[in-house]
């Protein structure tokens, strides 16, 4: 058996299992009722404490279970970026989430060069760097890698967009191999933009590269428009949140109006909590946006 087709194997074997994690996690919200959509919990929402190193990237999944009753994680390659390759690290964390009932969904990757760099060996070393967090993802059993449209600012917005699309593609192909989409999320600059995100997957036409629509990181762009311009193409969803006001909504986005738009476009699966605000702690910050989530699956119905 070659190493293509261990991962492969190990995602089939990972998916059982995630499956049955879900659901039971879905059936603790709803009871019988089918949910509009599934809670996750993105590792950024614990950036500070990983990186000031008052947690453990390795705890992350206990952290996810039992502090806040979330059965499903995104990662953040930053937070084990030497490990990548590591499989017995990586056999480790994948035996403490199962250990847990929690589900790995995904891999945000980021600090492995420019996939649209205007030099095009670059493009293709950034699209093979990447590589080895696709063979992680398969590993866990993820349904996708996400990635930056990164493009050095060189050339027209077409001129980037055709560059970005050129290896994005070469990733996704390598991707679809093992199973996994590859997404792009709005993530500053151009790749902030709903329109240029869309004419990106028009350019790279495949099935298996697609859009992480994040509620926030729009900056002069309306993040209503963006979200919907992106939901075509969606493999997921990022719910951000800064801050809330005393009846626990966010302030700076409508999540009402926001899940709205999502579920008009027939999405019901993955929302990954991001709380990235500085008033509430980490953890608390966390409940907060998981209670808006929670108290929007009845009220949305």
């Amino acid at each position: 058996m070659n190493r293509r087709q261990f991962l492969i194997g190990s995602t089939a074997a990972a998916a059982v299992g995630v499956g049955a994690f879900a659901g039971a996690g879905c059936a603790a919200v709803t009871g019988a009722r089918r949910p509009l959509f599934q809670i996750s919990l993105a590792e950024w929402s614990y950036h500070n404490a990983l990186f000031g190193r008052k947690m453990s990237h390795l705890d992350f999944p206990k952290v996810a279970r039992r502090d806040h009753g979330i059965d499903a994680i995104e990662l953040v390659n930053q937070f084990f970026m030497d490990k990548a390759t590591d499989r017995s690290y990586l056999a480790e964390f994948k035996r403490r989430a199962e250990g847990e009932g929690v589900g790995i969904k995904l891999i945000m990757c980021d600090d492995e060069g420019a996939l649209g760099d205007p030099d095009p060996v670059l493009r293709q070393l950034a699209a093979i760097q990447h590589r080895k967090w696709a063979d992680a993802a398969a590993y866990f059993g993820c349904h996708s890698i996400r990635v930056n449209a990164e493009t050095g600012h060189v050339g027209t917005p077409e001129e980037q967009q055709k560059r970005a699309a050129d290896g994005l593609r070469q990733l996704t192909e390598y991707c679809a191999d093992l199973g996994l989409n590859c997404m792009v999320e709005n993530h500053g600059g151009l790749a902030s933009n709903g329109q240029w995100l869309v004419g990106l997957m028009r350019r790279v036409d495949h099935p298996r590269a697609g859009l992480l629509p994040d509620f926030g990181n729009w900056y002069d762009y309306d993040r209503y428009q963006g979200v919907t311009e992106m939901m075509p193409y969606a493999h997921a969803v990022s719910a951000k949140s800064h801050d809330f006001d005393a009846r626990g909504n966010c302030t700076e986005t409508d999540y009402r109006r926001m899940m709205r738009i999502v579920l008009a476009a027939g999405y019901h699966r993955w929302l990954g909590i991001e709380y990235e605000g500085e008033h509430l702690s980490e953890p608390e910050g966390v409940n907060a946006t998981k209670r808006l989530l929670d108290r929007l699956q009845t009220e949305l119905v």
